[in-house]
């Protein structure tokens, strides 16, 4: 009898422990022991674990269970069952990709890369606090990309704030000690340290000789030798250091070339803002953001005119600095055709998002080429004064590797980006999926169009098991939505009832079908909510992962609260099957 058939036939177990049982004495045919060959049909049928052995299963029997006579006849009891069905090994998140799997020689442009905006803010963009400790937990989060907004402070002493606000100050060799410090304790792969550069000359020196003093040989201040095959070296070849992401001064060649011109700090956010801000006079925007537009007049009624006046005094980066940049020299954007013809690969460009977004809605099988070769930073409005973030799936879509987020704050849109990079053992660096390297077939995520491996997912969310209690310290009234994040025509979502007054094993026993384009895109988002209105609903738990990343079979799901920590023993228990 098939899954579904079993479930409508049986009365609904009263706890996850009674699900189990139920498993335990249908394989055993009602028997209190379950032999290893049965195990293994179990593995096979249910948890589509096809390259299980014999082998396999004696190997959970010696692991989990703890009677021995049961272990002698190379049988489990249920309570050995129970335990394996409560263990990592049935986890919905493949343990194998718990350490890094993923082939780790190709070129930079080929990984998504965790990246954080204005890292050292712990709140907002107007008055938050700018702290050490933002450095610290983006690091231990797996993150590999950094900001560090630069400005000259008092006593020739470079300092970090974001400028023309009043955000707290914190000196420049302070972060660079504590990235150095702290850079390489949960991944062994590249860190970037993206300069948002404002510094005189003088100031810039400074800099470079605390990157140089500090960092040492983490510092990568030279082009790898031998060099690479013409392409950007690898996470592998890069391992434990520290590259400068910043603009440079031209060389010879391209000095004769731009007759005369001088390269600048001007800051390539700065620029994309004011570009955004005349496309914003000129075009019909959505309701969102000109709520944004609106926030941004409320706070910044000056900016244009500050940005004018420091139009006017572009200052030439300090060649003491500009030698420090190797694979990471950033140029300004100006179209696919012109990066196409005139940018070397070892040059990247930023754009802030609502430049990003519709070059994705209107070019976006020329933004994943683009991508395939260059390395593009998107980072969040200048409007998102209290540091909130976009969704960064659409970008991930064309194939963005600097995907820049508030980190400080929570919410969607890093449960996502915290998803997608506890893959490949959360080192930071996630290898794209193959439609967007592709060289034969061109790839545009606005088209609804199916991928070669388009799937259909079953998700059957029959449990929860130790739920937090409300606010007001009574049991929930909750209800589980899962949703898909990927191309535009797979992101949907779907709910289960609500169970009422029951935290400890509310039971929905709720099927959920959803049929996915581009799965190697996709992410999945199980969330529990309260209902505490008949509209309305609180956030109780939630658990993103990678499609590529989900076990098939009977799986539990761990939940964390919304700062990203545990709620053990907070969990869901599912049915996960997809050809």
């Amino acid at each position: 009898m098939s899954l579904q058939g079993r479930m409508r036939k049986a009365k609904a177990p009263s706890s996850r422990r009674a699900e189990i049982q139920h498993l335990h004495q249908s394989y055993a045919s009602g028997q209190p022991l379950l032999p290893a060959c049965a195990l293994l049909t179990f593995l096979h049928k249910e948890q589509m674990e096809i390259t299980a052995n014999e082998e396999t299963a004696e190997g959970l029997i010696d692991r989990y269970e703890i009677e021995g006579t049961a272990r002698e006849s190379r049988c489990m009891t249920f309570e050995g069952f129970f335990r394996y069905m409560e263990s990592k090994d049935c986890c919905v998140f493949d343990h194998g990709h718990t350490s890094v799997y993923q082939h780790m020689e190709k070129p930079l442009s080929h990984y998504f890369i965790s990246s954080s905006h204005n890292t050292y803010l712990t709140g907002d963009q107007i008055v938050g606090k700018s702290h050490l400790d933002a450095y610290v937990s983006a690091l231990r989060k797996g993150c590999r990309c950094l900001e560090i907004d630069c400005w000259d402070g008092p006593d020739v002493e470079p300092i970090v704030y974001h400028g023309y606000t009043l955000t707290t100050k914190i000196l420049f060799k302070d972060v660079i000690t504590t990235v150095k410090q702290h850079a390489f304790e949960v991944s062994a792969y590249p860190v970037i340290l993206s300069l948002e550069n404002h510094c005189s000359k003088e100031q810039q020196e400074v800099m470079a000789k605390y990157l140089i003093s500090i960092l040492g040989e983490k510092l990568l201040s030279s082009p790898l030798d031998p060099a690479t095959t013409g392409d950007l070296p690898s996470p592998n070849d890069l391992k434990y250091k520290i590259l400068i992401k910043n603009k440079k001064l031209k060389d010879h060649i391209e000095a004769e070339s731009a007759a005369g011109t001088e390269e600048s700090v001007e800051d390539e956010e700065e620029e994309d803002e004011e570009e955004d801000e005349e496309e914003e006079e000129e075009e019909e925007e959505e309701e969102e953001e000109e709520v944004e537009r609106q926030t941004k007049a409320k706070f910044w009624p000056h900016r244009k005119a500050v940005a004018k006046t420091k139009h006017k005094k572009k200052v030439a980066v300090a060649e003491a600095l500009s030698d420090l940049v190797v694979y990471t020299r950033s140029v300004k954007f100006i179209s696919f055709t012109h990066s196409k013809d005139n940018q070397n690969l070892y040059e990247n460009t930023s754009m802030a998002e609502k430049k990003a977004r519709k070059l994705a809605k209107t070019s976006g099988a020329e933004f994943v080429l683009h991508n395939q070769k260059f390395l593009s930073r998107i980072y969040p409005a200048g409007s998102r004064t209290s540091s909130t973030n976009y969704n960064p799936q659409e970008f991930w879509n064309v194939g963005s590797q600097l995907v820049a987020l508030n980190f400080q704050s929570l919410g969607l849109s890093m449960d996502l980006n915290d998803g997608r990079f506890q893959d490949n053992g959360g080192c930071g660096y996630v290898l794209k999926p193959a439609e967007l390297m592709s060289s034969q077939k061109s790839f545009d995520p606005c088209c609804g169009h199916h991928g070669p491996n388009s799937t259909h997912l079953l998700l059957k969310m029959i449990s929860g098991s130790n739920l937090p209690i409300s606010r007001s310290g009574k049991p929930l009234d909750s209800f589980v939505r899962v949703e898909i994040h990927g191309v535009p025509s797979d992101s949907r979502k779907k709910t289960t009832h609500t169970v009422k007054n029951n935290s400890l094993s509310p039971h929905w026993g709720s099927a959920m079908n959803f049929n996915i384009s581009v799965p190697e895109l996709c992410l999945i988002r199980f969330c529990v909510r309260e209902q505490t209105g008949l509209l309305s609903s609180d956030f109780v738990g939630q658990y993103t992962l990678p499609f590529t990343s989900l076990k098939k079979g009977y799986r539990w799901v761990p939940l964390r609260s919304r700062d990203g920590c545990s709620l053990d023993p907070a969990s869901l228990f599912v049915f996960v099957w997809y050809p």
